[in-house]
């Protein structure tokens, strides 16, 4: 008895607990209701190009992801080393050639180069560009610099914020002569000094440090001398370091030759990539600074061989984009494709439907990383058919067995890319194509006449008697015949009229020679004469 009491009591608790569950149920609605608010996707923290991509203008989201290419950050070894750039805190007294040197026999690469040379003795921010890398050397050497100096009076001067007056005084836009001892012709050149403060002053020792944010190219020495007239005592530069080259500075991820050498013997001994990884970083890093054009994958390979980037290819794009700026091409994955000059605002980028967008004024990516995507399209499809029929020649010209209606297509105002157009337009023709063209025009105006008035005197009957023989029989072969057959007559009169134009334009030529050799014989034969009688 007691187990089947148990049994029942279970089963009344179990139902009291469906039917609690149910009533949860009915409370919570689980239906998806339809809205405009979208979750959004913090990007702050993305890695330096990608870094703030969602707040990038959308120009569209439609396009296909290409299983080509890495992002910058986890490229293999080799292609990280050669995308690569170091920040090098630079050692006193070797050059900055025989440090970069130095590095290219150190890392094992093909090329290395730098930007902004520094003094054998001074020191500090000196950036090491790794084989691609190199392409960017020009955009980083024209970047602004800073500096920290100590500057040597040559005796003493008490006031100290006389010191820092002569330093107000040396900012702005400063006549230049490069030193003595300088790489560069001595000639006279306007720099200008941005910023300068005064970091101490040590009156025993006649010392003053300061630091200086000034253009590039800015002698720093010649500046020294400068504050020594100033105060009317003399000074000279005692110590020099660089502490900022363009966008990178010495707390961003600065290293040391020591750093490079270590970081390449634990890859050689322990075939640990990590140091190097640390040491060395993408040439994206570079580029933060500029305004971002994000491209289509398909676009590409296009922009690495040279193209322009057209409005089909854009992706997203910056605010704030003015004709002529210097903008920087990237990938969906965060790589750099090229830098760039832009040729439309931001505001035309997201209204315009066609036109260029950006001209390329330096490709960074190598060729084929991504797939070539172009002439895939119906008329590039056409065209190759037609050269693999022999119906085109090898560079896709017409010659004689064209088909008229690619001819059609062909003379089209397409920009001169067809041969037909260029010769049409190359010289004024004679008078033998004028002819054939003007006729071609007066027959089709008779008929079309013709057939106007037949339409008139007929009424119905002529209606349907003209729609019988147009649009049903078959006239229309004969009629597409004729205009192939013209077309192709009116090609062979341009080509013979061009040869004839060169023909002529030979003779003149020829003619023009002998008449300059008989004159120059002429003059020869009268100051013979002349020569005698003075004799």
């Amino acid at each position: 008895m007691t187990d089947v009491q148990l049994s029942h009591s279970e089963k009344t608790k179990k139902k009291k607990n469906k039917s609690k569950d149910e009533e949860e149920n009915d409370a919570v609605d689980f239906q998806i209701k339809p809205q405009s608010y979208t979750p959004p996707v913090d990007t702050s923290q993305w890695p330096i190009l990608l870094k703030n991509y969602d707040k990038l203008n959308v120009r569209t989201g439609h396009y296909t992801p290409l299983p080509s290419g890495y992002s910058p950050l986890k490229r293999p070894l080799t292609e990280y080393v050669k995308y690569g750039v170091l920040n090098l805190d630079k050692p006193a007294n070797p050059s900055s050639h025989e440090v970069v040197a130095w590095i290219k026999r150190i890392l094992r690469v093909e090329k290395t180069g730098h930007s902004g040379t520094l003094d054998p003795k001074v020191t500090g921010n000196l950036i090491v560009c790794i084989d691609r890398a190199t392409r960017l050397v020009k955009s980083q050497q024209g970047a602004g610099k800073e500096y920290v100096c100590v500057a040597r009076l040559h005796s003493k001067v008490p006031d100290v914020a006389k010191v820092a007056r002569a330093l107000e005084t040396l900012t702005g836009a400063v006549f230049q002569r490069p030193p003595l001892i300088s790489a560069v012709k001595r000639q006279l050149r306007i720099r200008t000094i941005y910023e300068s403060k005064l970091l101490e002053y040590d009156a025993d020792r006649h010392l003053v440090v300061f630091w200086i944010s000034c253009e590039a190219g800015t002698y720093v020495r010649t500046m020294c001398v400068h504050l020594g007239l100033l105060l009317g005592v003399g000074a000279h530069m005692q110590e020099l370091r660089r502490v900022r080259s363009g966008i990178m500075g010495e707390k961003d991820n600065m290293v040391t030759m020591h750093d490079v050498m270590d970081a390449q013997w634990v890859y050689d001994n322990y075939r640990d990539e990590s140091y190097l990884r640390r040491v060395i970083m993408p040439l994206e890093v570079l580029l933060t600074s500029y305004k971002r054009l994000v491209v289509k994958d398909s676009a590409v390979n296009a922009i690495c061989y040279g193209a322009k980037l057209m409005i089909p290819g854009l992706l997203r794009f910056e605010n704030d984009i003015e004709v002529g700026e210097e903008v920087v091409l990237m990938t969906t994955k965060g790589e750099a494709i090229a830098l760039g000059i832009a040729e439309m605002t931001t505001a035309v980028m997201a209204t315009c439907d066609h036109g260029t967008v950006a001209k390329i004024k330096r490709v960074v990516m190598d060729r084929d990383t991504y797939p070539r995507k172009w002439g895939l399209g119906p008329r590039a499809s056409m065209k190759k058919k037609l050269i693999a029929e022999g119906k085109l020649d090898k560079h896709g010209k017409p010659t004689e067995s064209t088909p008229a209606e690619w001819l059609r297509n062909v003379v089209l105002p397409t920009g001169g890319d067809s041969v037909v157009a260029s010769l049409a337009a190359a010289e004024p023709q004679p008078s033998k194509a004028e002819n054939v063209e003007s006729a071609a025009v007066e027959v089709e105006e008779k008929k079309k006449k013709k057939k106007h008035k037949d339409g008139e005197d007929d009424g119905e009957k002529g209606h349907k008697r003209k729609r019988d023989t147009v649009d049903g029989s078959p006239a229309t072969g004969a009629v597409a015949k004729k205009a192939k057959a013209e077309a192709e007559e009116a090609l062979q009169v341009i080509e013979k009229a061009k040869s004839e134009a060169e023909a002529e334009k030979k003779e003149k030529k020829k003619k023009k020679k002998k008449e300059g050799a008989e004159e120059e014989t002429v003059a020869s034969d009268g100051e013979k004469p002349k020569k005698q009688k003075e004799g």
